[in-house]
C-alpha cells in the first residue's frame, strides 16, 4: 500500500510548471483560512506548527481550483572545522518542496513532495561538523560529520476536515514523511533557515523528519492541537535514493498550543524501535519547544527554545540537549543569527563497550548574512558563521584545547510571499 501511495504522490511532481513564477494568491496564504474552510496545517514540516506570523518564502500560483506552491533553500560555500578532528571542504545543502492544495467541499486535500540533491552536493562521508553524530557511512557510525539527506524527504498527503467551528480533524499519510514528534525540523524552522550547519542536538530533537512510513491523525481544537503517529522509527540507510520501508512499530504523541499568532508551544513523546543501525537499542524520546516570531516594519525576528531527551532502553542511559536559536532580519536585506546549545554525546568513540562514555558538549554559533538580491522572486545572500565550543578537558587531546570552526556561504531561496489584493 505504501508503494502505491508513493507512486501516486511522485506523479504530483509532474503537476505544475505552474509554480515557477510567483503570483498573488487570490484566496489566502498558507496558514490562513477562509470562513467555513478547514484550517490548513501551516507550511512547516509534517504536521508541526510554527507561529502563525512566520513569513513564507515561496512561489505560488492558483489554477483550476488548485493552489500550487514551491519552497526551497540552497546553501553553498566553504566549511572549515577546527582542531585535530576538523576538516575543510566545499559543500552545498539543499532542498526543494512542492505543495498542491485543493478544496473538497469544506475540507482540503494537500500533497507534498520534498526533494534534495545532497547525495550529490555533500562530500563523503558527510558535512564536516565537530562533535556531530548519527547514522552511518560504510557501515560505521558517523562522527564529526552530518549525514546528507535522502533524495525523497517527503511524499505525503494531508486531509483536513472541519467538524464544527474551530474544530477540525486531519489525516497525514506518507511513504516518506515526518511523525508527530519534536519541533519543526531544523531545515524548515525559520529561526534556523540561515544557519549553515545542523544542530548538534538534531538526533535528540528532530531526526525523525525523514521517516519511511508514517501515519498521523489528530484534532485542532481552536488554539490547541492533539495528534498521534505510528511510524517506522529506523534512521535512513546509506543508500540515499531509495525507500527504506520497515514495520511501522514506533509511535508518538504530541500536544501543541498557540497562545497568540506569534507563539507556538509543543511537547511530544515517542518510542523508537531500533533507530540507529549500529546501536541495537530502542529509545524513548521527549521534546519540548517554544517558538516565537514577530514581524517588524522592515524585517522579522524568529526564536526557538528546544529541549530534547533520548533514553536508551537497553543501555539504561539518558542524554539531554538544550538549544536556543534566534535570527533577526532588519532593514530588509540584513540578517543576524545565533545558535547556542548544550548536548550530551555518547557516540564520539564508536566501539566503546556499553554504556559508552557521555560528554556534555557546548556549541555557540554567531553569524550574519546580507541579501545581494532581494526581491519578490528571489533572495540571494552572502553570509558567514563562526562556532566556538565547550567540552570536558578529557577531550582536549582529541579535539584540541579550543577548536573554532567557520563557514562562508551563499544562500538562495524564493522571495517573500505577498498577500494578493
Amino acid at each position: 500500500m505504501l508503494r502505491t501511495l508513493a507512486f501516486t504522490l511522485v506523479l504530483g511532481l509532474a503537476l505544475p510548471a505552474a509554480a515557477q513564477q510567483p503570483q498573488p494568491m487570490p484566496q489566502h496564504m498558507p496558514g490562513m483560512h477562509m470562513p467555513g474552510e478547514a484550517p490548513a496545517i501551516e507550511f512547516a514540516s509534517g504536521t508541526a506548527w510554527q507561529p502563525q506570523s512566520t513569513p513564507e518564502n515561496m512561489w505560488m500560483r492558483a489554477r483550476g481550483g488548485w493552489s500550487f506552491m514551491v519552497h526551497g533553500n540552497l546553501v553553498a560555500g566553504y566549511n572549515q572545522q577546527g582542531g585535530p578532528r576538523g576538516a575543510g571542504k566545499a559543500q552545498a545543502t539543499d532542498f526543494v518542496m512542492f505543495m498542491e492544495r485543493h478544496k473538497l467541499g469544506r475540507a482540503s486535500l494537500e500533497f507534498r513532495q520534498m526533494l534534495s540533491a545532497e547525495p550529490l552536493t555533500v562530500p563523503h562521508p558527510g558535512l564536516p561538523e565537530l562533535f556531530q553524530t548519527g547514522e552511518t557511512y560504510h557501515g560505521l557510525p558517523l562522527v564529526d560529520h552530518q549525514h546528507p539527506h535522502d533524495v525523497f524527504g517527503e511524499l505525503s498527503l494531508l486531509l483536513t476536515v472541519p467538524i464544527r467551528e474551530k474544530v477540525s480533524w486531519y489525516f497525514y499519510g506518507a511513504p516518506a514523511g515526518e511523525p508527530a514528534l519534536g519541533p519543526v525540523a531544523f531545515v524548515h524552522r525559520y529561526s534556523a533557515m540561515d544557519i549553515p550547519a545542523a544542530p548538534l542536538s538534531h538526533h535528540l530533537q528532530d531526526s525523525t523528519h525523514i521517516t519511511f512510513g508514517v501515519v498521523t491523525s489528530g484534532f485542532v481544537l481552536g488554539p490547541v492541537k492533539l495528534e498521534g503517529s505510528v511510524f517506522n522509527g529506523r534512521e535512513p540507510d546509506e543508500a540515499r535514493y531509495n525507500f527504506d520501508f520497515a514495520p511501522m512499530d514506533s509511535w508518538s504523541l504530541r500536544a501543541g498550543v498557540r497562545p497568540g499568532k506569534n507563539w507556538d508551544i509543543q511537547y511530544s513523546y515517542g518510542h523508537l524501535v531500533h533507530p540507529e543501525a549500529t546501536e541495537p537499542t530502542d529509545l524513548d524520546r521527549q521534546t519540548a519547544s517554544v517558538s516565537y516570531n514577530r514581524p517588524t516594519a522592515r524585517g522579522n525576528w524568529a526564536a526557538s527554545l528546544i529541549w530534547g531527551r533520548n533514553r536508551k532502553l537497553e543501555e539504561h542511559t539518558t542524554q539531554n540537549s538544550y538549544l536556543l536559536e534566534s535570527e533577526l532580519n532588519f532593514l530588509d536585506k540584513n540578517y543576524a543569527f545565533t545558535r547556542l546549545e548544550l548536548v550530551d554525546k555518547d557516540e564520539l568513540f564508536p566501539g566503546s563497550p556499553p554504556p559508552a562514555p557521555s560528554f556534555r558538549i557546548g556549541a555557540y554559533t554567531f553569524g550574519g548574512l546580507r541579501d545581494l538580491v532581494h526581491s519578490d522572486k528571489l533572495q540571494l545572500g552572502l553570509g558567514a558563521a563562526l562556532t566556538f565550543y565547550s567540552k570536558p578537558s578529557s577531550l582536549d587531546a582529541v579535539y584540541g584545547d579550543n577548536p573554532v570552526s567557520f563557514q562562508i556561504f551563499l544562500r538562495v531561496r524564493p522571495g517573500m510571499m505577498k498577500m494578493g489584493n
